[in-house]
């Protein structure tokens, strides 16, 4: 993915579901479902057939979890929206499931439960590569954030944990020893193409992780409404004040898609939702933003734009 391909900003959207809450223990399976990926099955590891840089891309958001209450629900609602494939393998005794886009692994699943039977849960957690996790931890945890699970160390691919960020946004954090997946030239259609932080205080929220992985912070706001980039070599990630009602801070991701108006459909026939169809003064139709049958949210975007 490219994430020098920034989709930039949002305007005003609705609320978000009443009652859809992020949840710590959730996340924990996010950790495991990273070990199961690169520990469990090392021929199917997540980077294998990859090319990857000789050092990590420090900053870069480097996977992305599915954790999610219904994963038998989840599989076709991305393969018939996507075209996403799935490679089913176990890990510490779990069932964790590999996505493969185009023939690149991309991500996984794996299954979570409700703590609380009006608490759904289900949620995209993304990971960033980070020179130090357990230091990052230090970090957060001295910044007002807290660990979630970890830090782990991955057999053949370096050492992981999740975290919840100062504003309690979900975070998982990955040192890898083999090296991170190369930046493309541009983001391949179905694939992970940008990362948002949706913040209380974007401009903290900034500072922090500035702190946290050394990235140069552009600020921007040629609408008049700011918005912030994070840069390690190149754009790697943006943040702006929640335009949503939820009941905290989030890493939403971005998938590119070819028509924005007709997936945000399909997903709506596929039994998700469509939270937010294009609209010309939301970044001129270009994006939208969905849920799948379990709620994650993820983001759907044109590009160019």
């Amino acid at each position: 993915m490219s994430e020098a391909t920034n989709p930039r900003r949002w305007r005003t959207l609705p609320p978000a579901q009443p009652g859809r809450r992020l949840c710590c223990a959730s996340l924990l399976g996010g950790a495991v479902a990273l070990a199961a990926g690169c520990t469990s099955v090392p021929s199917r590891s997540p980077f294998k057939g990859m090319e990857l840089s000789s050092t990590p891309l420090l900053g870069k958001f480097v996977w992305r979890d599915l954790v999610t209450e219904n994963p038998d629900a989840a599989k076709p609602f991305y393969a018939a929206l996507f075209g996403w494939e799935f490679v089913e393998t176990r890990a510490l005794g779990a069932p964790y499931t590999l996505i493969k886009s185009g023939g690149q692994y991309i991500g996984g699943i794996s299954r979570t439960r409700r703590p609380q039977p009006n608490q759904p849960v289900s949620q995209w957690l993304s990971f960033m590569s980070v020179a130090d996790v357990d230091r990052a931890v230090d970090r957060t945890r001295v910044a007002g954030g807290s660990l979630v699970a970890g830090p782990l160390d991955l057999t053949a691919v370096g050492r992981g944990a999740v975290v919840l960020d100062p504003e309690g946004a979900p975070l998982g954090l990955l040192r890898s020893r083999i090296g991170d997946p190369m930046d493309g030239t541009e983001p391949a259609l179905h694939r992970f193409m940008w990362t948002e932080h949706l913040s209380r205080d974007p401009q903290a929220s900034a500072a922090f992780y500035a702190s946290l992985a050394g990235f140069e912070v552009r600020k921007m706001d040629p609408d008049g409404r700011p918005y912030w980039v994070l840069v390690q070599g190149r754009e790697r990630a943006g943040l702006l004040r929640n335009p949503i009602a939820v009941d905290r801070p989030v890493w939403l991701p971005y998938v590119r898609v070819a028509d924005p108006a007709a997936s945000a459909a399909r997903a709506a026939q596929l039994g998700g939702m469509a939270l937010l169809a294009p609209r010309r003064d939301v970044r001129n139709g270009s994006m939208a933003l969905i849920a799948d049958p379990a709620g994650a949210m993820l983001a759907l975007q044109k590009w160019p734009l």
